[in-house]
């Protein structure tokens, strides 16, 4: 009996394995017509779709006529995409068919294909935010070509929620949720003893990034790592009398702007992070590691105890004392 039990087991793994197997090879469907074409043939099919014009005459209400009962479709009209009062707004013009493409013979069956957004379309990403960009082109999104996201094929409708009363991406409250939805790393580096005040909301990514992209590094909304850094730490700009060159040309040679372990977000616990430059300066090439406090003493040796380097050199942005050469006042 225990070896029928062990052998029916065995099947329903394998069983299951299959299913599994099978479920991710088979394409799954976002919409009725992609059952029944590929996405090259529904790209062309769209394409002539637009070039013929048919729009419904009645707009939203031909929609709503299939669509009425589904709450995501009618949470557009809590946004400003469903505005019916403003100008701007997808509704004082072609409705739901100025997003969506022509209606055609859509509501003959269901199997003509519309534009769809997400995960599940079938349209590449880059005739979706074709759309989008139609109406949203701006200042803020000047640099959107050849920026990061553009780059990585990332489509409007992955951070941006339209059918909604609030995108959760333009909530100071929900937008970190939705940013390290894809950058993981980002979000455990936050997490770390030593970072910005992101996780509280105090700050968001969009403080220093622009998403829609920029011609700076890492999209940053400054021209430069330091720019953007002086907009919040203006105490440490300068120009000083005495300079650090790590400090004048890019803050984030020593930090780590999204979080570390180590004090004020340092990369390297110093002296190890000050050795990566000055090995061979002085005292600092020949570096005597005494005992933590954890061991037993640290034989007063001020490059080992304390904050090491930073007991005499404490000025490391630079100084403006006649006699601060070695940044130590």
């Amino acid at each position: 009996m225990k070896i029928i039990k062990r052998i029916k087991t065995v099947l329903a793994i394998t069983a299951a394995s299959c299913l599994l197997m099978v479920s991710a090879i088979s394409p799954s469907y976002g919409a009725k017509w992609d059952k029944t074409m590929t996405p090259d043939e529904v790209e062309a099919s769209l394409d002539l779709k637009f070039s013929e014009g048919k729009y419904s005459p009645k707009g939203a209400d031909t929609c709503l006529m299939c669509h009425g009962k589904e709450k995501k479709v009618t949470a557009l009209f809590q946004g400003v995409h469903g505005d019916t009062n403003s100008s701007k707004s997808p509704m004082a013009g072609l409705q739901c068919e100025a997003c969506h493409g022509p209606l055609g013979l859509h509501n003959r069956g269901g199997k003509e294909p519309m534009i769809t957004f997400g995960e599940k379309s079938t349209l590449n990403t880059q005739k979706q935010n074709s759309v989008c960009m139609s109406c949203h082109t701006d200042t803020q999104r000047m640099a959107w070509t050849g920026g990061h996201h553009d780059n990585a094929d990332i489509a409007c409708a992955s951070c941006h929620q339209v059918h909604a009363a609030n995108d959760p991406v333009l909530s100071k409250e929900t937008e970190i949720q939705v940013c390290t939805n894809c950058h993981t790393k980002q979000k455990a580096e936050l997490n770390k003893r030593s970072s910005h005040p992101i996780k509280w909301a105090q700050m968001v990514c969009t403080d220093c990034h622009n998403p829609h992209g920029t011609l700076s590094n890492a999209d940053l909304v400054a021209p430069s790592t330091n720019d953007n850094c002086y907009a919040c730490h203006a105490e440490k700009r300068g120009p000083k009398l005495w300079e650090h060159s790590p400090v004048t040309e890019d803050c984030s040679t020593c930090h780590n702007p999204h979080g570390s372990a180590n004090e004020g977000m340092l990369k390297t616990r110093v002296p190890q992070l000050c050795q990566q430059c000055h090995a061979n300066d002085g005292h600092a090439s020949n570096p005597n590691f005494g005992n933590t406090s954890a061991g037993s003493s640290v034989n007063d040796n001020a490059f080992t105890g304390g904050r090491s380097c930073l007991n005499c050199h404490s000025q490391v942005h630079g100084s403006n004392h006649p006699s601060g050469k070695l940044l130590q006042r």
